[in-house]
């Protein structure tokens, strides 16, 4: 392991940054924007776990931030490059297909959409769902332009809807339901 003796390198004052194959490409690349925002992802996950009671959930939380950690690795080289399999396969998908099926089997059936809130997990949960969906546009605008490991991209697209579910469950019922209106039900009276 390297050891840095300063956090700051002057590499990056002009705009670009390394990969991690030592290539240097604009701090505005799709695949800067891709993994930047996995690394937002994992850090609103941190917010997740700093208000989750449940050690289990806990647990799991903990592996989904070195999941995402695996993926941003995975999307700091180029593909071509990578010279071999990625962190994130089909195993790692099949897995939150597992958690998301075990924890909606709990859940009431939907009859409206669900607004974001309920307690402070629940609102962190919401809050990694659309960072996480926002992560899954930026990796597809990255593999637009070059070839990306296709489950990483069907990864955060399970994730999103893991988080959804367990926003659910962590709400214990209190959910905030969608009931739309229409302006002329909004005009004061």
């Amino acid at each position: 392991m390297v050891r840095l003796t300063k956090i700051y390198t002057r590499t990056g004052d002009g705009g670009t940054t390394g990969l991690g194959d030592g290539s240097r490409v604009a701090k505005t690349s799709a695949r800067i924007e891709a993994y930047g925002t996995v690394d937002e992802l994992n850090a609103v996950l941190a917010m997740c776990l700093d208000s989750c009671p449940d050690e289990a959930l806990r647990e799991r939380l903990f592996g989904l931030q070195n999941d995402l950690f695996d993926l941003g690795a995975d999307l700091c080289v180029p593909l071509a490059e990578a010279g071999g399999p990625q962190h994130i396969g089909e195993a790692r998908v099949l897995r939150l297909e597992a958690w998301i099926d075990e924890v909606n089997a709990d859940l009431a059936p939907l009859e409206s959409f669900v607004l974001p809130g309920g307690n402070p997990l629940a609102t962190a949960l919401h809050l990694a769902r659309t960072v996480c969906r926002r992560a899954e546009r930026r990796v597809l605008t990255l593999a637009a332009e070059e070839r990306v490991g296709e489950q990483g991209i069907v990864y955060l697209n399970r994730l999103s809807d893991l988080f959804f579910v367990l926003a659910r469950a962590a709400a214990g019922g209190d959910e905030r339901l969608w009931r739309p209106t229409r302006d002329e039900e909004a005009k004061p009276s």
